[in-house]
């Protein structure tokens, strides 16, 4: 048991993690001199985002043209907790901040909406907290750091300013860079874009918002127009850091019923408090907590976006086009910040076909958020799941989670076009697992999407139906005393609730039961090759075999003879033994000689590298090889033996079992697989 943390240990901790300045203020002669030493804490709200992605690390597939982000393949902070699967995802991922780069370099994408769209439980909220999440701490770090101010001694100047507002923050968290007329601004832009080493230029055409204009006219009218007098004696600049829950630089905002909400939610308000004091048209007189406001230089986070009434959505054509808010009781104000929306098929659909709604959806860029559609890759999504959660003490065997995938990436990609080509090798394909080079995945993800509404993968089962059903086939197996999660249990479930899901229409449940059966037919192969593995495995065997097939291949391929094992007379290669190996993937006889020189020139690539042959390293001849051998011996075995345990000796029954716990199942499992496999192929040779 390790030693618990002291309070000093925790509070050093805790410390640590604070940056080194939060609390102090400086002049603005010291954020100027900051600015020249490093221009970046002038960035933009895009800027600084595309930053933070680059910053957490990246990796290039040069093959998929695609930029993996660390912030979501590995989620560096949280220790992996987070962490986002599939190919698709990332692509999307990879769309969404090439969208946010090209707003940092003032392409146009800055003044428009990331509308996440994918279909419920794809993921695209998860995306979006991480990125808010992220953005919270990179802002805390050394290269994420940004500036605001905060007005100081305001009583001294102006007569009737309110004792309680004698220092008042910023309201919109500006950059400081705003308390310098735009013509000397640009001077000072000038000069530090000279210096600044980054693919983007720093630019602030912003103005000060309404109660700093207010102060600063007040101020200047007060010192005779001198600015340096002003910023020295009445301005203190502080560092700024995201924080959700504080609504500082991070905001999200959630559609509610027409009657509880109006425009000021996110515009801001008059802050009747301060009425009696200012009056009702002074600046000062105004409630800076609307979403666009506690948004500003950061995130803004639409929940459901396109489920707000279309009054609401008017208010993000300023917001995003013109980059300014404009509040009933106020005059406009400026903002900056990253707009992100989030949003279902249904509302989609609805708004996309509404011709009042054509300015808006001109002001957005939709980033397509589907489904995982590698089953392999889905697996992953319930083991993270299953990792985050408190796991009773209970094992998951083999195949369990990538059956449930399986059966979820069949619900979603489309029926193929191709002849050669059914729905389960299809979604094997997207799989990696094609042995054919026949098989275009390229070309099938173009005919699917094509053939989908929107696109492959934006329909069909969510992973949340899926986990929950393993979430419920694990409590089930616990209150049986089962230690063990199977396929065939999760099947069971998965069976069972399919027609209590609510987001699952009634014209999909037939087709949706001929989906498990698929999977159900697919995990029966499965199983029956472990047992194959099990009760049939010979290594020496199988690198006899292998070193006998190369061999002989090579032999063929050189038009050569080869060596007889017996007899040691030379003789032609042996065809019917090439067959018998090959047939085993099912190769047709066609495709022998294209199969024959892939093997061949892996082997020669190994003995080019200094490795020698093994065809354990090479996945199709171990797999074909592992078949023959299991043909060559499975007539001298018992099957019905393997159902009924009275027929066999309990040692030989161990060292079954004992050889399918080495391939990853637990005792219990290992029994039932072994009994399932063993009926199944009874019942196969007697109906043969």
């Amino acid at each position: 048991m390790s030693e618990p943390e002291s309070l000093s240990e925790l509070s050093d901790e805790y410390r640590a993690s604070i940056p080194s300045d939060l609390r102090d203020h400086h002049d603005f002669t010291w954020y100027l001199e900051q600015l020249y030493d490093e221009p970046r804490i002038a960035r933009s709200a895009h800027q600084r985002v595309a930053d933070m992605f680059d910053y957490y690390g990246t990796e290039y597939d040069e093959d998929a043209g695609l930029v993996e982000y660390k912030l979501a393949s590995e989620d560096p902070v949280a220790d992996g907790e987070n962490t986002f699967y599939g190919r698709v995802i990332h692509e999307s991922i990879h769309e969404f901040v090439n969208k946010v780069k090209s707003g940092a370099r003032g392409l146009g994408p800055q003044k428009r909406i990331k509308l996440l769209l994918g279909p419920v439980g794809s993921g695209k909220s998860d995306f979006d907290r991480q990125v808010r999440r992220y953005f919270e701490d990179y802002t805390r770090r050394e290269a994420g750091r940004m500036y605001t101010f905060r007005w100081t001694n305001l009583c001294d100047v102006i007569p009737d300013q309110d004792p309680a507002d004698d220092t008042v923050r910023s309201p919109m968290n500006q950059d400081p860079l705003v308390l310098v007329p735009e013509g000397q601004r640009r001077t000072i832009l000038d000069d530090v874009n000279e210096i600044l080493d980054a693919p983007y230029t720093i630019r602030n055409e912003q103005s000060l918002d309404p109660a700093s204009e207010f102060y600063m006219d007040r101020l200047l009218a007060y010192y005779d127009d001198d600015l340096e007098t002003v910023l020295e004696n009445h301005v203190e600049i502080v560092r700024l850091v995201a924080d959700e829950n504080m609504r500082q630089a991070v905001e999200t905002f959630e559609p509610k019923d027409k009657k509880n909400q109006d425009e000021t939610e996110l515009t801001g308000d008059v802050n009747y408090s301060k009425i009696a004091i200012y009056g009702e048209s002074d600046p000062r007189a105004f409630d800076y907590s609307g979403a666009f406001c506690n948004a500003n230089r950061g995130l803004f986070s639409g929940e459901e976006l396109l489920k707000l009434q279309r009054e609401f959505l008017y208010d993000f054509l300023h917001a995003t086009q013109e980059q300014t808010i404009k509040p009933k009781n106020n005059p406009r104000i400026d903002i900056d910040q990253v707009i992100v929306g989030r949003t279902n098929m249904p509302e989609y659909r609805d708004k996309k076909g509404d011709e009042k709604m054509e300015a808006f959806n001109d002001r957005t860029k939709r980033i397509d958020f589907p489904y995982v559609l590698s089953y392999e890759d889905e697996a992953m999504i319930y083991r993270k799941m299953l990792r985050n959660a408190d796991l009773p003490d209970i094992s998951v065997e083999p195949h369990t989670l990538e059956m449930a995938g399986l059966f979820g990436v069949l619900t979603r990609v489309e029926e193929p076009d191709a002849s050669n080509v059914d729905l389960l090798q299809k979604a094997k394909a997207y799989n990696g697992e094609s042995e054919s080079d026949e098989v275009d995945v390229r070309k099938l993800r173009e005919e699917g999407d094509a053939a989908a509404e929107i696109s492959e993968g934006m329909d069909g089962v969510s992973p949340r139906f899926i986990g929950d059903e393993i979430a419920e086939a694990i409590m089930d197996s616990m209150h049986r005393d089962r230690s063990f999660l199977s396929p065939l249990a999760t099947f069971t479930h998965l069976e069972e609730n399919l027609e209590n899901h609510g987001s699952i229409p009634e014209d999909r449940f037939d087709t949706y039961y001929r989906y498990l059966e698929l999977v159900r037919e697919e995990y029966r192969e499965r199983a029956i090759e472990d047992v194959r593995h099990a009760l049939a495995y010979d290594v020496e065997e199988i690198r006899r075999q292998g070193e006998k097939y190369m061999d002989h291949v090579m032999a063929y391929i050189d038009d050569d003879t080869v060596e007889d094992e017996i007899t040691g007379r030379e003789q032609e290669p042996d065809e019917t033994f090439l067959r018998s190996v090959e047939e085993k993937l099912e190769l047709p006889r066609d495709r022998k000689d294209d199969f024959r020189q892939e093997v061949a020139n892996w082997v020669s690539r190994r003995a080019r590298e200094g490795e020698s042959f093994d065809p354990q390293d090479n996945d199709r001849l171990r797999r074909a090889l592992e078949r023959k051998l299991w043909e060559d011996k499975k007539h001298n075995i018992n099957f019905s033996a393997l159902v009924a345990s009275g027929e066999m000796s309990e040692d030989e029954r161990s060292a079954w079992i004992e050889a399918l716990i080495d391939q990853g199942y637990s005792r219990d499992g290992a029994r039932e697989v072994l009994e399932f496999a063993g009926a199944e192929v009874a019942k196969s040779e007697m109906e043969e």
